[in-house]
Parts: structure tokens; C-alpha cells; sequence
């Protein structure tokens, strides 16, 4: 076996391969283009185009293709051999630079949101050269920006781009309040990402998994995760060979996992990366969430992303843990001076800000069909955005708020004169699971954030909210002569923690009592995503995007229609697949039961012996009543998604399914559920709860 770090990266271009294959002129110019955004010429995509494909074709490459983020949140790719025919019958290898900087894919057979119609097909895949080529499966596969004709983003990247540019821009006039003039300020971002396995025969099973990706149907099992024991216990060994295939895999893809472990509920596992800048990060987890699913197929397993496969036990997100840096320095971790104290006080006072004054948008960016059914259950965030701080940096912002503290000051927590911060790269905060935005150490835990998102819209809600709160600080504070700016700074950064005061919370986010005392102080509470995806189109989250040049309003009206859509569709096909499932395989079995329990009581009653067969009667009847139960749930559904699907109106279609399609759901899952605790094993037509959730 190859030594563990000969194995890492080994299918990446990345700079050091760069370096290898390119001439040196090309290879500075090239990082001119990756590290300061200066333009490429034609001449060195060529050279660089013709060093990829010899690389590629070396490692056993024969495709080439342009990688992109439509706005389906997935990835997509149309692979071309590097294979010329000539006139002779033999075959030569091209790969131009032309063909490595643009590709040319329908854009009218993508979600565009209205941007692009039917006979408006053309679309262009632009090379993101900060993200490095990468060998899958035999294909060079290039990161790519997605836009229409007329120039729109049409992908999840390019606007991604624009908010790192964005904060980049504004980090750095604030950075230069502080005597510094870094080269660039890089949001970085680790994301842990939670999942289930599940054999292979079960999931087949299993219709409602196999189209929508969770359970519609299924009971309590007898056991589920209330003994504790699953939660970092031993791996076993189907699911550590898994495992370990998956990280060679990553490993050569340059991705640097690192964390493994099981997750509280039975089956469900954890997989967390080193951090990486945050464009790389996105492009990492999208592997990665691909070959997960790829590689548990070899293995006899299912790989589920949903986040919500099974009801009653834990869900799946994907913790989303957000820093912002330079070459140098994480400016979340407190520093060595009253100054870099200042400093940290003042990023930190911006996050707050931003998640405070955006916390509709940052709701809408994790909304999905799947995360309504995880918010606020077992162990996952409520829906109601809000920031843990832990105790001691509470006590220090609390101070900074009711101003006991200047700079000159001096108490047992914080001083800006002669004590410095506390340590906070130790422990000095609790983990509040219950918390949707955590602060948790040098970095904030985004943990509303689905295990099957693509974290692009997050983290780019995240880069504008808080490059917005950074511009207004610089725009406050230039021109502020030097002797008096840490005071002026520390009246601002006091003014505006106590004008946002409301997001932070420290208790429990599940309790009913956080529930109303978070509509006291006016934060939303958007329960369902039906709810929450308006937010993309209200006048202020508008205003955000385009005054920093990350989305224009169509943009921004064609992300909201895509939501909203793919939203609608979700439900719709679950709402179908209910109703047939109930329909065909559910209540004819339930009723055959039912016709055994009624056929066999006749007969024992015929022998004479009917003062026995109390119980079985019961059942009879339970089974009668269940039956009927289920034919009104099916008909209630029926009415209600008909109603919905009759609807023209995209939002008012969400409302339907949300606030009346789910609940009729919910009657129609716990008739067929009550069911299965009633009728014969033998019967059941679906692998239960007990069957698939302890058998890997």
C-alpha cells in the first residue's frame, strides 16, 4: 500500500502538480490568475490546456469535462474524449485552451427560473482556475462557472464567487483601520457531513426510499437511539471497509477528510474534511456527497443524504463551520494585544449583525422539503435563527453592551489596556445542540444547514451579511484620526451589539418558552420553507445582493422561482407516492389480514370455542377501523393535493402543500402505521423500522 501521503491528491492538477508539468512562465502567470485575478491569455490556456491532458491522459484519463453547479443543486458534466480522428484512420489527442476556458451546455434544460426559455438554449461553462482540475472516474473533470447567454449566473458557484469578492473587499478596509494590508481575507469552511446506511436489499424494498429519498411510512421500531450506544461507538466492519474506501477516494481527489464516526441514530454516520477556503469547500463536499453514494453501492449499501429518512430518530445536517482569515491570521480568534482584541471584537460584532439583521434570508438559505422535516427535532436546530455565544464570551459582549468596558478598562473578564481576552482557543464554551448559529471557539457552527444542501447558499448569504456589516463599520470609522479610533471603534462595535442584542441566546431552543419569548423580541420563525423562501425576494435581502454586486434582482427573482419550484415538486411526488403506496400496497395487505383474522375466527366459532377468540376480535375490529381510517386519510390527501396542483400560483401552491397537503400526510402515515404494530410479520409488505435500521 502507498505511504498515507503519497496517496494524497495524486488525482488533482494542483499546484504542486502545476509546477511539474507546467513551464515556469506559464506556471506564474497562471497563479498571477488564481491568486491576484489577473486575466489569462490565450497562449497560456493553451499551455496549460495541453499540460492537463498529458497529465490526465498519464493517469489513465480519456474524457474531459466542464463540472459545474446548475441551480438543481447537484453537479453536472457532458464528457468529450481528447481523441482527434485524422484523414488516415489513426487518431490524435487535443485538448485546446479554448476548450479548457469555455464549454457550451443548454441552458434552457437547467432550472433557470424564467431567466432562459425553450428556444433560448444557449449557455456558456466559464473555467473557475481557483478551483484545481481533478481525474473521476477516467475524466478530467474542470470547475466551471455557469451563465446564460445574456450573461446571468445560472449555477450556484458564480455568485459564491461574487460574495467571497464581496467580503474579501470589505474585510480588507477594515483590516486597513487596523494598520494591516493583507493580499486577500478568504472565508474558510469545514463541513460535517451526516449520513445513513442502509442495505442494499432493504432499501429496494423500500419504494418510498427509493423515490423519495426518506420513509413515508413506518412505525416506532422497538428500538431506537434511547439507550446511548450507537453515538461514537464501535464501527462495524461492513461499515468501516465502506469507510475506508471512501477516504483512499477522497484522498487521491485532494479532499482531506478526516473525522469519522458514528452518529446518534442507529445507521447514521459522520465524515468531517480538514477546512479549505470556502470555494474549494463547496466544490469538496459536492464530491464528496457523490462518491459517498457511488462507493456505498459497491459495498452492498444505500447511502442516504435525505435529511429526514426516518422518522422519530435523529436527522442529518451538515454543520456548516464558518471562519474568516487572511495568509496570517483567523480573525475570529482573539490576539496577543489590546489592539487584535479590538479587532476580534469588531469581525465578531459584524457576524453578530449580520446573522441578526439577515436572519430571514440566512432561514430561507437552508429551506428545503427535506430540512422541514429535521428543524427543531431531535437534536437539530429550531427554526427560529439565533447565536450561541458560551459564557464568557456572553459576559464579555454583555459588558461591551452596557458599557463597563472601555478601553482603558480594566475587569476580571476583558480589558482593551492592560489584561488581554481570555484564551478563547481553549474550551471555554458548552455545546448548546439546540443552537442554529454557535460560536465555538475561532469559528461559527452553522448547524441549521441540510445534510443534502449544496452550501453554496448559505455560506453565500452568510459572506454578504456579514461583508455588509464590515463596509458600514469602514464606512463609519475611515477618516477617524488614530488616537482616538479604539474608542470610537468600541462605541460603535458597543451601539451595535445592543441594536442586535435580540439574536443572542444561550438557552434552550427547543422549549416552548424560547418559542414565545423569540416573538417577543420580533425574531422570525419560519417553520416551513413554504414560509421562509419569500425572504430572497423582500426589498432589503434585494438591496443586499445588489449593492454588493453578488446577484441582480433577476438573479436574485430566479434563485426564489427555482426554490420554490424544485419545493413544489418535492411535495407533489411525495404526496403521490403516498397515496399510491397506501392505496396498492398498504391497504390491500392490511385488508387480506383482516379477512384471514375474520375467516379464522368464523371457523373457530363454528368448533364451538368462540368464548376465546375476545382478542382476536379485537384485533378484527382495530383492523375494520384502520382500514377505515386509512380510505378517509387517502381521501383527504386526495382532495387537498388536487386542490394544490390546481393552483397556478407558485407561492400559494408551497402555502397548500406546507400548511395542508403535510398535515394531511401526517393523518394518512399514522393510519398505515398503527397498522403495522396490528398485522402478521408475515404480511407486512415493506422492511419495518426493526429491519433496516440493525442489519448493516
Amino acid at each position: 500500500m502507498a505511504d498515507l501521503t503519497d496517496r494524497f491528491g495524486t488525482m488533482v492538477f494542483s499546484e504542486d502538480v502545476m509546477k511539474k508539468w507546467l513551464p515556469k512562465d506559464v506556471y506564474k502567470k497562471l497563479a498571477a490568475t488564481i491568486e491576484e485575478g489577473q486575466p489569462l491569455d490565450l497562449d497560456v490556456a493553451n499551455a496549460v490546456a495541453h499540460a492537463m491532458k498529458e497529465w490526465a491522459i498519464a493517469h489513465g484519463a480519456t474524457h474531459y469535462a466542464h463540472w459545474f453547479q446548475p441551480l438543481s443543486g447537484i453537479t453536472s458534466e457532458k464528457h468529450d474524449s481528447f481523441l482527434e480522428p485524422n484523414h488516415d484512420g489513426t487518431a490524435i489527442t487535443k485538448f485546446s485552451g479554448k476548450a479548457l476556458i469555455k464549454g457550451e451546455p443548454d441552458a434552457s434544460s437547467f432550472p433557470n427560473g424564467g431567466l432562459r426559455a425553450t428556444f433560448e438554449a444557449r449557455g456558456y461553462t466559464a473555467w473557475d482556475a481557483t478551483s484545481p482540475a481533478f481525474i473521476k472516474d477516467d475524466v478530467l473533470c474542470i470547475p466551471t462557472a455557469f451563465c446564460s447567454y445574456t450573461g446571468e449566473a445560472l449555477d450556484k458557484k458564480t455568485p459564491l464567487l461574487r460574495s467571497m469578492t464581496a467580503l474579501d473587499e470589505q474585510a480588507k478596509r477594515v483590516l486597513a483601520l487596523f494598520g494591516k494590508h493583507p493580499k486577500r481575507v478568504v472565508p474558510s469552511v469545514g463541513d460535517e457531513q451526516e449520513y445513513f446506511l442502509i442495505k442494499k436489499d432493504a432499501y429496494r424494498k423500500r419504494r418510498d426510499l427509493v423515490i423519495c429519498g426518506r420513509t413515508l411510512f413506518g412505525a416506532a421500531p422497538c428500538k431506537g437511539q434511547e439507550l446511548e450506544e450507537h453515538y461514537f461507538g464501535a464501527i462495524r466492519p461492513t461499515v468501516s471497509a465502506y469507510m475506508k474506501d471512501l477516504d483512499n477516494e477522497l484522498w487521491a481527489l485532494g479532499i482531506p477528510a478526516k473525522t469519522k464516526h458514528n452518529e446518534v441514530a442507529p445507521c447514521q454516520h459522520e465524515l468531517a474534511p480538514v477546512y479549505s477556503e470556502l470555494n474549494e469547500a463547496v466544490d469538496n463536499n459536492l464530491l464528496m456527497m457523490e462518491k459517498m453514494k457511488l462507493i456505498a453501492s459497491r459495498h452492498d449499501l444505500v447511502c442516504l443524504l435525505h435529511e429526514k429518512p426516518f422518522e422519530g430518530i435523529n436527522g442529518s445536517g451538515k454543520h456548516n463551520n464558518w471562519s474568516l482569515g487572511t495568509a496570517d491570521e483567523n480573525l475570529l480568534d482573539p490576539g496577543d494585544t489590546p489592539l487584535e482584541n479590538l479587532q476580534f471584537v469588531v469581525f465578531l460584532t459584524a457576524v453578530i449583525e449580520a446573522v441578526d439583521k439577515y436572519q430571514d434570508l440566512l432561514r430561507a438559505s437552508v429551506a428545503s422539503c427535506g430540512n422541514d422535516h429535521r428543524l427543531g427535532a431531535n437534536e437539530a436546530p429550531p427554526a427560529i435563527m439565533s447565536i450561541f455565544l458560551g459564557d464568557q464570551l456572553t459576559e464579555v459582549v454583555e459588558m461591551l453592551m452596557d458599557g463597563e468596558t472601555s478601553v482603558h478598562a480594566t475587569t476580571d473578564t476583558l480589558t482593551f489596556g492592560t489584561v488581554l481576552l481570555p484564551n478563547l482557543e481553549q474550551d471555554n464554551t458548552d455545546r448548546n445542540r439546540t443552537s442554529p448559529f454557535a460560536f465555538t471557539g475561532n469559528k461559527f457552527e452553522f448547524r441549521a444547514v441540510g445534510s443534502e444542501a449544496n452550501v453554496s447558499d448559505a455560506n453565500l448569504v452568510l459572506d454578504c451579511a456579514v461583508a455588509q456589516a464590515l463596509r458600514d463599520f469602514a464606512d463609519a470609522l475611515e477618516g477617524t484620526p488614530e488616537a482616538d479610533f479604539q474608542e470610537a471603534a468600541l462605541a460603535y462595535c458597543a451601539e451595535h451589539l445592543r441594536e442586535h442584542r435580540r439574536i443572542l441566546f444561550s438557552g434552550d431552543g427547543y422549549s416552548e418558552a424560547w418559542e414565545k419569548e423569540a416573538e417577543s423580541r420580533g425574531l422570525c420563525n419560519f417553520r416551513t420553507a413554504a414560509d421562509a423562501l419569500p425572504a430572497f425576494v423582500a426589498e432589503k435581502n434585494l438591496a443586499l445582493f445588489q449593492e454588493l454586486g453578488v446577484l441582480s434582482e433577476a438573479e436574485a427573482v430566479c434563485r426564489y422561482e427555482v426554490k420554490l419550484e424544485k419545493y413544489n415538486k418535492l411535495m407533489n411526488i411525495e404526496a403521490t407516492t403516498m397515496i399510491r403506496e397506501a392505496r396498492r400496497t398498504y391497504r390491500p395487505v392490511i385488508t387480506a389480514y383482516a379477512t384471514k383474522v375474520a375467516k379464522g375466527l368464523e371457523a373457530i366459532r363454528a368448533a364451538g370455542a368462540e368464548a376465546a377468540m375476545q382478542c382476536e376480535q379485537n384485533t378484527l375490529n382495530k383492523l375494520c377501523n384502520g382500514i377505515t381510517d386509512i380510505n378517509e386519510a387517502i381521501k383527504a390527501l386526495d382532495a387537498v393535493h388536487v386542490k394544490a396542483e390546481s393552483m397556478a400560483d407558485g407561492q400559494e401552491q408551497a402555502n397548500c402543500y406546507a400548511h395542508e397537503v403535510a398535515p394531511a400526510m401526517a393523518d394518512l402515515r399514522a393510519a398505515v402505521d398503527a397498522m403495522e404494530e396490528i398485522v402478521a410479520a408475515d404480511y407486512w409488505p415493506v422492511p419495518t423500522y426493526d429491519d433496516v435500521l440493525f442489519y448493516v
